[in-house]
């Protein structure tokens, strides 16, 4: 094997890490902004994306089924509406029970556990245990090949721009709009946010429900690289988490320098060892450092 194919090969599986880091780190956001803004553990945040995934199914379905034509096109405007489907789940979710156990951490654990129960058996009664893909558009399918011997996915290039946008949206709103400034300010003081005439209360559920529509975009992502099941979330949750954890809670820089470490190291991983013992090794890794670092690479203060 000439040097080369060898540079060939190493960027095609730098860049299979790049379509991993890109559902990361999506998953990570809004992850991070739900635990950052309320310290809320949400063990059904891989449902979320589920959601988000099955959208994307349901309009290649009807996509296929009322317009063929229209399969083209579909996938844009279904992303919108997986943003918008788990936005309103989470909204209803928030209300219905969240906003009940705030300061209890333990106990919005255990309950967004069962909520990630349920809804995985919804899943399985009302689209079916077995798991589905939808039909991409044209454009998405196929790879670029910038050099001889080198091919990047097209699919892989869409969901790192998708990303990059959904990334630097987050930043811009948390910076530059209001929710954002009532965000900041719950954040770093409740007790004054409250005094100044912010409502916490919404600017609690708003977040939440905004940190579950990205997750649905994180979804729509995930269909352009695998297929879709009731549990295809859980399978992501636990890495999910770990991008938050090893970055830093509340860190929105560290989220991104986490997701993309620990995308790396186990594409990497996987291409030397089987996919297992690279996800030990990864975590071996992330557990050493915590140790040196347990606060994690970014770490932010905040006072409540």
């Amino acid at each position: 094997m000439t040097l080369s194919e060898m540079m060939n090969i190493g960027l095609m599986q730098g860049f299979a890490g790049l379509s991993l880091f890109s559902v990361l780190l999506l998953m990570g956001l809004g992850l991070a902004i739900i635990f950052g803004q309320m310290g809320v553990i949400n063990m059904a945040h891989g449902e979320f994306m589920t959601i988000g995934a099955y959208t994307i199914y349901l309009g290649s379905t009807l996509a296929s089924s009322l317009s063929p034509g229209w399969v083209a096109y579909y996938f844009p405007l279904a992303i919108v509406a997986a943003f918008l489907f788990a936005f309103i789940a989470g909204w209803l979710v928030e209300w219905a029970l969240i906003r009940h156990l705030y300061k209890r951490p333990l106990d919005t654990l255990l309950a967004t556990w069962g909520i990630s129960l349920a809804i995985q058996q919804m899943f399985r009664t009302f689209i079916g245990p077995k798991e589905v893909s939808p039909t991409l558009p044209d454009w998405l399918l196929g790879s670029w090949a910038p050099s001889p011997g080198l091919d990047i996915p097209i699919n892989g290039l869409f969901v790192l721009a998708l990303t990059t946008v959904v990334t630097a949206g987050v930043l811009v709103a948390l910076h530059k709009s209001r929710w954002g400034l009532r965000v900041r300010a719950t954040v770093s003081n409740r007790v004054m946010a409250n005094a100044t005439g912010i409502d916490t209360k919404k600017t609690d559920r708003l977040t939440f429900a905004i940190g579950c529509g990205i997750a649905g975009v994180a979804g729509a992502a995930f269909t352009t690289i695998g297929s879709t099941g009731p549990t295809s979330g859980s399978l992501y949750i636990v890495d999910a988490f770990l991008v938050v954890t090893f970055g830093g809670a509340a860190s929105l820089l560290g989220t991104v320098v986490s997701a993309f470490g620990i995308a790396q190291t186990q594409s990497i991983t996987e291409f030397f060892l089987a996919g297992s013992m690279a996800k030990v090794i990864t975590l071996s890794l992330i557990v050493l450092i915590l140790m040196v670092r347990p606060q994690g690479l970014f770490a932010m203060k905040v006072r409540r």
